[in-house]
């Protein structure tokens, strides 16, 4: 749990530093990192989906993903929850940070594929890499929404240290065969695109709704080891 430790850490300090700093900031320059965040936040949805589509198996299971988990998350009406919930306390725009800053935290390859490394052979390395690509990141955001991004760094450390339990209980788990990891990438990287969309208000895509999308990569891996496939 220590590199989930680290990288919690990292979050809360990049938040500190970028609140620190957007205090001198003006509209102009606000704007400014308010757009660079949405470009990043579309080019590292872009990479980790043409990094890990040509190692699929099952080429057509993130548009399934991306249609169930739609239709489920639309019919939760989880967008519209999570978004009214935050704004109320801190407003539209720290909604849409937060949500942004959320999916590029923990949906990607190192905050998923580390926590599994960790718990099963103690290697750290990819959770120490995503700590510094995160502490550059947190404050970065921070500087554009404010200290209110600091509530990513909780969602972080359970997102992580649920992984890395499961890890630890399921280690021959079919959760952890085949390519799992790759078909939640991914989905992630559709939906860290969709968030870059957001931000740019190119497209409110309202991302949040297509969260179940995470879940039926692992059901289906799941029923797939189950029956032996």
């Amino acid at each position: 749990m220590i590199g989930t430790i680290v990288n919690t850490a990292c979050i809360v300090v990049g938040t500190l530093v970028g609140t620190f700093f957007k205090k001198g900031l003006g509209e102009k320059y606000t704007q400014v990192m308010f757009n660079a965040m949405g470009l990043a936040s579309i080019a590292l949805g872009v990479s980790s989906f043409v990094q890990n589509m040509p190692k699929s198996e099952f080429p057509v299971l993130f548009i399934l993903s991306l249609a169930i988990g739609g239709l489920i998350g639309t019919a939760l009406d989880l967008d519209g929850r999570v978004n009214r919930a935050i704004a109320k306390r801190g407003g539209e725009s720290l909604a849409t940070g937060l949500i942004s800053a959320c999916l590029l935290y923990c949906i990607g390859t190192f905050s998923i594929v580390g926590p599994v490394l960790s718990a099963l052979q103690g290697d750290n390395t990819f959770l120490y890499t995503n700590s510094t690509l995160d502490l550059v990141t947190s404050t970065v955001f921070a500087t554009t929404f404010g200290f209110g991004m600091i509530l990513a760094a909780p969602i972080l450390f359970l997102w992580q240290g649920s992984i890395w339990l499961i890890a630890k209980l399921a280690s021959t788990s079919p959760l952890l065969q085949g390519t799992l990891v790759n078909e939640l990438a991914i989905v992630g990287g559709v939906l860290i695109l969709a968030s870059g969309l957001s931000i740019l208000k190119i497209k409110d895509c309202k991302t949040l709704n297509y969260i179940p999308a995470l879940l039926v990569p692992v059901l289906w891996f799941l029923i797939k080891g189950l029956l032996g496939l």
